[in-house]
Formats: structure tokens, C-alpha cells, sequence
């Protein structure tokens, strides 16, 4: 069985409105044909979506949020509903991405609470996942990615899951520009992704398993792309600081064509 490959890029707190729109210009012209098999996504920043968007319109490149808040509106200063999401133009939205549980302290249970709200407001989610250096030193690995999966998880249906993504990204594989760190090996990335696919089997079935995109993030760029989107296990990419120049994250693209 052959899944759909999906890359996606998160910008994080990156580009203004002129410098997403120039990048959006620039990658459309450069993924003018994608292909059927490999859907591709840039998530900017909440007050780039909007921008970003309108030039993207009538391509195949979609657009996701970063994150959001799992009210649909309130007093709530600063956050972003999905519905204001949906709105702005995104399909998808990242959530429980390493910086914001690890920054901002969101636990399983908050996430899981954004999940729901953000398939009310149709949007798909894109579930990260992933253990701290200390947690794999310690031996915890299945243990920390099988307790996120089911905390986040909680009360989502079969059908809901069916559209799902999920991001594994070992937080202790993010550069950061750490000159001295070490990303994983595909090998690694491999491992974890087939543990990933059966605890989800345990959680709905083996079809849902079998189906279910699961996405690497932690460095990937173009020189390890295609290692790493070889691997039986690994649907896509979760791109960080490669997704921010058009070349270079139409090159990933590129390197997961079948």
C-alpha cells in the first residue's frame, strides 16, 4: 500500500506579510506541478496566513495554523480560534508542536482539547509528537510517544482519525543551530514510526494504521530528505528552518516523489 507523502513547513515566528507573500510568489512558480501523490503545506504565522493564502489561491499548496486556542471565541487575548483560522484561509493546523508543551507548558489534556475543536471547525490536524534527550536517555521513548498519542487522542473518532497526520519530532533532533548537535538517523526516525503505527492500531485498527500519514520533523533539509522519506514508516516531512527559503524546501519536495 502506497500513502500519500505530505511536506509541510513551518516558518515558526518568521517572515512579515511582504516577505511571505514574495516567498509564496516565489514557490509557486517553482511547484507549479506537484503531483498527485505528494501534498504539500506551509504553516506561517497567524498574521501571514491570510497574505499567504490569497497567493497560494487555485495551487495545490495548502495552508496551516501554527497552533490555536480551542474556543471558538472569548477572552482569550491573543489567541486565534480555529474558526478565525478557517477563515483566513488554513485547512490545517499543527498542534502540540515541542515549543509549545515545552515553552508554553501545554500538557496532553490542553491538547487534546484543541483537537476536538479543531476538527468542529474542519480543520485537519497535524498531532506532533516526541521525547526530550532525557526522556530517550532514561529509556522512555515508547512510553512518552504512547502516553501522548492517548492522552491527545482521547474521544477522537475512527472517522476523525482517518484524516489525521501526525508529526513525530524528537525534541533532542532540532538543531536549533547548535553546531555540536546531532540529528536522528533515518534508522531512528524509522524505529519510531513503526511503534507510533502499531500504537495506533491498539488505540483504532490496523486499517486506520495502515493509512494514517505520519510525518518526521527534526532537521530534515536537503541533503537528508531523501534517507530519511525512504523509510517504509516515514509519509512526509515536518520541515523547520529549510521551509523558509523556496530552493531549498522545494528541493524536500522533490526528494519525497516516489
Amino acid at each position: 500500500m502506497t500513502r500519500k507523502r505530505i511536506i509541510a513547513g513551518n516558518w515558526k515566528m518568521h517572515k512579515t506579510n511582504a516577505e511571505a507573500e514574495e516567498f509564496a510568489v516565489n514557490l509557486k512558480v517553482i511547484l507549479a506541478k506537484i503531483g498527485e501523490d505528494i501534498e504539500v503545506l506551509v504553516c506561517p504565522p497567524a498574521t501571514a496566513i491570510s497574505c499567504t493564502a490569497r497567493v497560494l489561491d487555485k495551487t495545490d499548496i495548502k495552508i496551516g495554523g501554527q497552533n490555536m486556542h480551542f474556543e471558538e471565541q472569548g477572552a482569550f487575548t491573543g489567541e486565534i480560534s480555529g474558526v478565525m483560522l478557517k477563515g483566513a484561509g488554513a485547512t490545517h493546523v499543527m498542534l502540540g508542536h515541542s515549543e509549545r508543551r515545552h515553552i508554553f507548558n501545554e500538557d496532553n489534556a490542553m491538547i487534546n482539547k484543541k483537537m476536538h475543536a479543531a476538527f468542529k471547525a474542519n480543520l485537519i490536524p497535524i498531532l506532533c509528537i516526541g521525547e526530550t534527550m532525557e526522556e530517550k536517555k532514561e529509556g522512555l521513548t515508547s512510553t512518552v510517544l504512547e502516553n501522548q498519542l492517548k492522552g491527545c487522542l482521547e474521544g477522537i473518532s475512527k472517522n476523525q482519525a482517518q484524516i489525521l497526520i501526525i508529526a513525530y519530532e524528537p525534541v533532542w533532533a532540532i538543531s536549533n543551530d547548535d553546531p555540536t548537535h546531532k540529528p536522528a538517523t533515518p534508522d531512528d526516525a524509522e524505529e519510531a514510526h513503526s511503534f507510533i503505527r502499531d500504537v495506533i492500531e491498539k488505540i483504532y485498527d490496523k486499517t486506520i494504521a495502515d493509512n494514517i500519514n505520519i510525518l518526521y520533523g527534526g532537521s530534515v533539509n536537503p541533503g537528508n530528505a531523501k534517507a530519511i522519506l525512504d523509510m517504509k514508516n516515514i509519509d512526509g516531512a515536518l520541515v523547520g528552518g529549510a521551509s523558509l527559503k523556496p530552493g531549498e524546501f522545494a528541493e524536500i519536495v522533490a526528494a519525497a516523489k516516489f
